[in-house]
Protein backbone atom coordinates (compact mmCIF):
# COMPACT_ATOMS: atom_id res chain seq x y z
CA UNK A 1 0.00 0.00 0.00
CA UNK A 2 1.58 3.35 -0.84
CA UNK A 3 2.00 5.76 1.64
CA UNK A 4 -0.49 8.15 0.40
CA UNK A 5 -3.34 5.82 0.55
CA UNK A 6 -2.16 4.62 3.75
CA UNK A 7 -2.73 8.39 5.06
CA UNK A 8 -5.71 8.64 3.34
CA UNK A 9 -7.33 5.33 4.88
CA UNK A 10 -5.64 7.14 8.76
CA UNK A 11 -7.43 10.11 7.76
CA UNK A 12 -11.12 8.57 7.35
CA UNK A 13 -10.75 6.57 10.57
CA UNK A 14 -9.82 9.76 12.43
CA UNK A 15 -12.38 11.55 14.37
CA UNK A 16 -14.21 14.42 12.53
CA UNK A 17 -13.57 17.86 14.02
CA UNK A 18 -16.87 19.47 14.88
CA UNK A 19 -17.35 22.91 16.02
CA UNK A 20 -18.08 23.59 19.63
CA UNK A 21 -21.67 23.99 19.02
CA UNK A 22 -22.21 20.76 17.16
CA UNK A 23 -20.41 18.41 19.69
CA UNK A 24 -22.63 19.97 22.24
CA UNK A 25 -25.37 18.89 19.99
CA UNK A 26 -24.00 15.21 19.88
CA UNK A 27 -23.33 15.30 23.23
CA UNK A 28 -26.46 15.52 24.65
CA UNK A 29 -28.40 13.55 22.08
CA UNK A 30 -29.26 10.76 24.44
CA UNK A 31 -29.82 8.68 20.78
CA UNK A 32 -26.61 8.49 19.57
CA UNK A 33 -24.08 6.19 21.29
CA UNK A 34 -21.76 5.89 24.11
CA UNK A 35 -18.79 6.44 22.58
CA UNK A 36 -20.16 9.23 19.99
CA UNK A 37 -20.92 11.22 22.88
CA UNK A 38 -17.88 10.85 25.31
CA UNK A 39 -15.88 11.74 21.85
CA UNK A 40 -17.71 15.05 21.20
CA UNK A 41 -18.01 15.74 24.73
CA UNK A 42 -14.15 16.80 24.37
CA UNK A 43 -14.95 19.46 21.70
CA UNK A 44 -18.02 20.92 23.76
CA UNK A 45 -16.31 23.01 26.47
CA UNK A 46 -16.12 26.53 24.61
CA UNK A 47 -19.34 25.88 23.51
CA UNK A 48 -20.21 26.07 27.50
CA UNK A 49 -19.81 29.26 27.55
CA UNK A 50 -21.73 30.92 24.87
CA UNK A 51 -24.72 30.48 26.66
CA UNK A 52 -26.82 29.84 30.09
CA UNK A 53 -28.86 27.02 28.13
CA UNK A 54 -25.42 25.53 26.90
CA UNK A 55 -24.63 24.76 30.50
CA UNK A 56 -27.82 23.70 31.30
CA UNK A 57 -27.85 21.23 28.88
CA UNK A 58 -24.42 20.14 30.29
CA UNK A 59 -25.03 19.84 33.69
CA UNK A 60 -28.48 18.19 32.89
CA UNK A 61 -26.73 15.32 31.76
CA UNK A 62 -24.45 15.59 34.59
CA UNK A 63 -27.24 15.26 36.69
CA UNK A 64 -29.33 12.37 34.70
CA UNK A 65 -28.91 9.05 36.68
CA UNK A 66 -30.42 7.64 33.79
CA UNK A 67 -27.73 8.63 31.42
CA UNK A 68 -24.78 6.19 30.66
CA UNK A 69 -21.90 6.93 33.31
CA UNK A 70 -19.11 7.47 31.30
CA UNK A 71 -20.93 10.30 29.48
CA UNK A 72 -21.62 11.89 32.59
CA UNK A 73 -18.51 11.54 34.15
CA UNK A 74 -17.11 12.64 30.36
CA UNK A 75 -19.78 16.48 30.74
CA UNK A 76 -18.51 16.53 34.59
CA UNK A 77 -14.39 16.43 32.62
CA UNK A 78 -16.00 19.26 30.06
CA UNK A 79 -17.74 21.27 32.45
CA UNK A 80 -14.07 21.94 34.49
CA UNK A 81 -12.47 22.28 31.66
CA UNK A 82 -14.88 25.08 30.55
CA UNK A 83 -14.16 26.40 34.33
CA UNK A 84 -10.55 26.89 34.08
CA UNK A 85 -11.42 30.37 32.12
CA UNK A 86 -12.06 31.92 34.90
CA UNK A 87 -13.43 35.08 33.79
CA UNK A 88 -15.19 34.18 31.03
CA UNK A 89 -16.72 31.35 33.17
CA UNK A 90 -17.76 33.46 36.40
CA UNK A 91 -21.44 34.20 34.98
CA UNK A 92 -22.18 30.18 35.00
CA UNK A 93 -19.71 29.36 38.44
CA UNK A 94 -22.57 29.30 40.89
CA UNK A 95 -24.60 26.44 38.37
CA UNK A 96 -21.59 24.62 38.10
CA UNK A 97 -20.64 24.30 41.64
CA UNK A 98 -24.20 23.25 42.26
CA UNK A 99 -24.13 20.27 39.68
CA UNK A 100 -21.44 19.74 41.28
CA UNK A 101 -22.83 19.40 44.43
CA UNK A 102 -25.86 17.55 43.58
CA UNK A 103 -23.46 15.08 41.39
CA UNK A 104 -21.46 14.96 44.69
CA UNK A 105 -24.02 12.57 46.34
CA UNK A 106 -25.35 10.70 43.51
CA UNK A 107 -25.89 6.76 43.98
CA UNK A 108 -23.02 6.22 41.48
CA UNK A 109 -19.22 6.41 43.43
CA UNK A 110 -17.37 6.98 40.14
CA UNK A 111 -19.25 10.48 39.43
CA UNK A 112 -19.36 11.30 43.86
CA UNK A 113 -15.72 10.84 43.27
CA UNK A 114 -15.46 12.93 40.61
CA UNK A 115 -17.72 15.73 41.48
CA UNK A 116 -16.47 15.92 45.19
CA UNK A 117 -12.74 15.78 43.60
CA UNK A 118 -13.60 19.13 41.64
CA UNK A 119 -15.26 20.57 45.23
CA UNK A 120 -12.22 19.54 47.29
CA UNK A 121 -10.01 21.54 45.01
CA UNK A 122 -12.51 24.80 45.15
CA UNK A 123 -12.21 24.20 48.48
CA UNK A 124 -16.12 23.62 48.82
CA UNK A 125 -17.55 24.07 51.88
CA UNK A 126 -20.58 21.67 51.31
CA UNK A 127 -17.62 19.27 50.02
CA UNK A 128 -16.01 19.44 53.32
CA UNK A 129 -18.58 18.89 55.38
CA UNK A 130 -19.73 16.00 53.47
CA UNK A 131 -16.34 14.25 53.69
CA UNK A 132 -15.91 15.47 57.79
CA UNK A 133 -19.34 13.58 58.07
CA UNK A 134 -18.52 10.87 56.40
CA UNK A 135 -15.26 10.05 58.10
CA UNK A 136 -16.86 10.13 61.61
CA UNK A 137 -19.61 8.33 60.37
CA UNK A 138 -18.83 5.57 57.99
CA UNK A 139 -23.12 5.08 57.12
CA UNK A 140 -22.67 8.91 55.33
CA UNK A 141 -19.27 8.34 53.80
CA UNK A 142 -19.89 9.17 50.04
CA UNK A 143 -16.17 7.98 49.24
CA UNK A 144 -13.70 5.47 50.72
CA UNK A 145 -12.06 6.73 53.59
CA UNK A 146 -8.61 7.24 51.86
CA UNK A 147 -10.24 8.99 49.55
CA UNK A 148 -12.11 11.57 51.71
CA UNK A 149 -8.49 11.90 53.17
CA UNK A 150 -6.75 12.81 50.18
CA UNK A 151 -9.32 15.65 48.87
CA UNK A 152 -9.67 17.31 52.41
CA UNK A 153 -5.71 17.85 51.98
CA UNK A 154 -7.06 20.51 49.68
CA UNK A 155 -8.09 22.90 52.67
CA UNK A 156 -7.06 21.50 55.38
CA UNK A 157 -8.99 22.65 58.50
CA UNK A 158 -8.39 21.98 62.58
CA UNK A 159 -11.37 19.78 62.25
CA UNK A 160 -10.01 17.61 59.94
CA UNK A 161 -6.65 16.83 62.08
CA UNK A 162 -8.44 15.87 64.69
CA UNK A 163 -10.58 12.97 62.85
CA UNK A 164 -7.20 12.27 60.93
CA UNK A 165 -6.23 11.67 64.27
CA UNK A 166 -8.81 9.53 65.31
CA UNK A 167 -8.26 7.13 61.71
CA UNK A 168 -4.29 6.63 62.89
CA UNK A 169 -5.68 5.21 66.09
CA UNK A 170 -8.73 3.39 64.46
CA UNK A 171 -7.91 2.95 61.12
CA UNK A 172 -10.78 1.23 59.11
CA UNK A 173 -7.22 -0.06 56.64
CA UNK A 174 -3.95 1.17 56.33
CA UNK A 175 -4.18 2.76 53.48
CA UNK A 176 -6.67 4.92 55.00
CA UNK A 177 -4.00 5.27 58.41
CA UNK A 178 -1.43 6.19 55.60
CA UNK A 179 -3.52 8.99 53.89
CA UNK A 180 -4.62 10.08 57.42
CA UNK A 181 -1.04 10.90 58.44
CA UNK A 182 -0.23 12.03 55.29
CA UNK A 183 -2.57 14.84 55.94
CA UNK A 184 -1.39 15.17 59.80
CA UNK A 185 1.96 15.99 57.90
CA UNK A 186 1.11 19.78 58.24
CA UNK A 187 0.23 20.14 61.68
CA UNK A 188 2.99 21.16 63.99
CA UNK A 189 1.20 19.75 66.79
CA UNK A 190 1.46 16.25 65.55
CA UNK A 191 5.35 16.61 65.62
CA UNK A 192 5.48 13.94 68.46
CA UNK A 193 3.56 11.81 66.77
CA UNK A 194 5.36 11.45 64.11
CA UNK A 195 8.82 10.73 66.34
CA UNK A 196 6.85 7.96 68.14
CA UNK A 197 5.86 6.17 64.38
CA UNK A 198 9.58 6.79 62.69
CA UNK A 199 11.13 5.17 65.84
CA UNK A 200 8.53 2.01 66.08
CA UNK A 201 10.42 -0.76 64.12
CA UNK A 202 6.32 -2.33 64.07
CA UNK A 203 5.54 -0.25 62.48
CA UNK A 204 4.96 -0.74 58.60
CA UNK A 205 7.84 0.57 56.43
CA UNK A 206 5.51 3.24 54.65
CA UNK A 207 3.93 4.26 57.63
CA UNK A 208 8.13 5.35 59.09
CA UNK A 209 8.63 6.60 55.87
CA UNK A 210 5.74 9.52 55.61
CA UNK A 211 6.78 10.07 59.39
CA UNK A 212 10.36 10.83 58.24
CA UNK A 213 8.94 12.75 55.49
CA UNK A 214 6.37 14.50 57.60
CA UNK A 215 9.30 15.52 60.41
CA UNK A 216 11.51 16.69 57.79
CA UNK A 217 8.65 19.35 57.26
CA UNK A 218 7.57 19.54 60.71
CA UNK A 219 10.93 19.27 62.91
CA UNK A 220 14.09 18.52 60.73
CA UNK A 221 16.51 19.37 63.41
CA UNK A 222 14.08 16.51 65.15
CA UNK A 223 14.69 14.69 61.84
CA UNK A 224 18.06 14.82 62.12
CA UNK A 225 18.51 13.87 65.69
CA UNK A 226 16.75 10.55 65.13
CA UNK A 227 18.28 10.07 61.60
CA UNK A 228 21.91 9.87 63.69
CA UNK A 229 20.03 7.02 65.92
CA UNK A 230 18.72 4.98 63.70
CA UNK A 231 22.01 4.85 61.43
CA UNK A 232 23.90 3.59 64.79
CA UNK A 233 21.72 0.82 65.18
CA UNK A 234 22.38 -2.36 63.78
CA UNK A 235 19.31 -4.00 63.83
CA UNK A 236 17.60 -1.19 62.02
CA UNK A 237 16.07 -1.76 58.28
CA UNK A 238 18.37 -0.36 55.43
CA UNK A 239 15.43 1.24 53.56
CA UNK A 240 15.09 3.51 56.65
CA UNK A 241 19.27 4.11 57.34
CA UNK A 242 18.93 5.69 53.95
CA UNK A 243 16.46 7.54 54.79
CA UNK A 244 18.25 8.42 58.15
CA UNK A 245 21.34 8.92 55.90
CA UNK A 246 19.70 11.42 54.11
CA UNK A 247 18.44 13.27 56.75
CA UNK A 248 22.05 13.56 58.41
CA UNK A 249 23.22 14.57 54.84
CA UNK A 250 20.65 17.66 54.43
CA UNK A 251 20.50 18.78 58.28
CA UNK A 252 23.48 17.83 60.11
CA UNK A 253 26.38 20.09 60.76
CA UNK A 254 29.32 19.71 58.62
CA UNK A 255 31.87 19.82 61.27
CA UNK A 256 30.15 17.91 63.69
CA UNK A 257 29.46 14.58 61.34
CA UNK A 258 33.13 14.66 60.00
CA UNK A 259 34.34 14.39 63.76
CA UNK A 260 31.59 11.61 64.63
CA UNK A 261 33.34 8.46 64.05
CA UNK A 262 30.43 5.94 65.55
CA UNK A 263 28.45 7.65 62.65
CA UNK A 264 30.87 7.08 59.96
CA UNK A 265 31.62 3.61 61.08
CA UNK A 266 27.57 2.38 60.75
CA UNK A 267 27.57 4.27 57.15
CA UNK A 268 30.99 2.70 56.20
CA UNK A 269 29.37 -0.72 57.25
CA UNK A 270 25.89 0.60 55.10
CA UNK A 271 28.47 0.99 51.86
CA UNK A 272 30.17 -2.43 52.36
CA UNK A 273 26.69 -4.37 53.38
CA UNK A 274 23.58 -2.80 52.08
CA UNK A 275 21.74 -5.57 49.84
CA UNK A 276 20.46 -2.72 47.75
CA UNK A 277 23.09 -1.26 45.44
CA UNK A 278 21.09 2.17 45.37
CA UNK A 279 21.59 2.22 49.58
CA UNK A 280 25.64 1.34 49.01
CA UNK A 281 25.68 3.93 46.66
CA UNK A 282 24.06 6.75 48.90
CA UNK A 283 26.23 5.96 51.33
CA UNK A 284 29.63 5.95 49.22
CA UNK A 285 28.36 9.12 48.21
CA UNK A 286 27.96 10.69 51.44
CA UNK A 287 31.55 8.97 53.28
CA UNK A 288 33.48 10.55 49.58
CA UNK A 289 31.36 14.05 50.18
CA UNK A 290 32.46 14.09 54.29
CA UNK A 291 36.28 13.13 52.96
CA UNK A 292 36.39 15.40 50.23
CA UNK A 293 35.50 18.39 52.80
CA UNK A 294 38.08 17.11 55.16
CA UNK A 295 40.67 17.50 52.47
CA UNK A 296 40.02 20.75 52.16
Amino acid sequence: MTTKKRASKKAARAPRKMSALAALSVATNAKKTTAERVRALAQAPEAVMKSDDNLQKLCDVVKNTEEPVQVRLEAINALATAAFAVATFEPYRNDYIATLQEAAVDPNQEIRESALGLLASEKNKFAQKKLLDGLKNPAKALVPPEKALQLLSYDVHTEAYGVARDIVDNSPNELARQEALRLLAADPNSTKLFEKLLRDKDETREVRQVAASALNSLAPQKLQEHAREMLLDDSEYEDIQATSLSAVKQFGDEEEVAKDKALLKSVNRLSADAKSSKYKKSAKDFLAMVAEKEEK
